[in-house]
């Protein structure tokens, strides 16, 4: 396809990269982290910005509306009802062009910095890993929410198996394809590593860099996490008990 110019900078209609940014009342946020992302990828890759706007109350929505006449590789997507994370996660990819997604928390914690590293991992693994998940090994959290986080990922670990430190940071590279073939449900962000491996991909941690907010505040408390978690923790551990794997061929 013919790319398009804008302010002398090339966008292709078919980037390499995807990186697609959830958000809810994050108008402090939204301008920082646009520049910082291109700072990270402009001239590196051919890449493209997705933000998903979950009907944000404040002015979210209209500062990256503005930001767009600067910025030729934003695009931005609005629910039209506020419909959580996750689904603003499969919204933006679903809407994405790219063969692999970049994902970042839309608050500022994830540093896009880190986003050529986890391209670099995916450049020297085998084909058949699909998930590079970021690993917050110096976290930027409050005690609190370290302390929860840390036995939420012990009990995730030792139910699912699944060999992944940290489930819970934004940032993450996968594969478009592999990701939409994965089953979807409410929080299923959380369990991408589990998910991927059920579908029979690799899946690396990738040690990332992690920052405090610098605006506005956490749409999560410990409470609901834990409640919400039981839940999809023994979902998920269902959804693999219960997978079956093939080899196909044509006969």
């Amino acid at each position: 396809m013919v790319p398009r110019i804008l302010r002398g900078t090339c966008v292709s209609e078919t980037p390499q990269l995807s990186v697609v940014v959830p958000v809810y009342n994050e108008e402090d946020n939204v301008a920082p982290l646009v520049g910082e992302i291109v700072a990270a990828l402009r001239g590196k890759v051919d890449f493209e910005i997705v933000y998903v706007d979950d009907l944000s109350k404040d002015a979210t929505l209209q500062r990256l509306q503005a930001l767009k006449a600067n910025t030729p590789e934003l695009r931005v997507v609005r629910h039209l009802s506020n419909s959580g994370q996750s689904t603003a996660v499969r919204n933006g990819v679903k809407a994405a062009r790219a063969p692999w997604i970049a994902t970042l928390d839309g608050d500022g914690q994830n540093d896009p910095a880190d986003i050529p590293k986890l391209l670099a991992e995916r450049d020297r693994a085998a084909p058949d890993t699909k998930l590079f998940a970021g690993w917050r090994v110096n976290r930027q959290d409050s005690g609190s929410k370290r302390w929860a986080s840390k036995w939420a990922n012990a009990i995730r670990s030792r139910m699912l198996q699944d060999a992944t430190p940290d489930t819970g940071c934004g940032i993450k590279l996968f594969e478009r394809i592999a990701f939409l073939d994965l089953p979807y449900f409410d929080h299923m962000h959380r369990y991408l590593p589990a998910l991927m491996q059920r579908a029979g991909w690799k899946t690396v941690s990738v040690p990332v860099n992690h920052r405090h907010r610098a605006s506005g505040v956490s749409k999560y408390n410990n409470l609901n996490r834990a409640l919400v978690g039981i839940r999809d923790l023994r979902g998920v551990a269902w959804l693999i008990a219960r997978s079956r794997r093939t080899a196909v061929e044509e006969a």
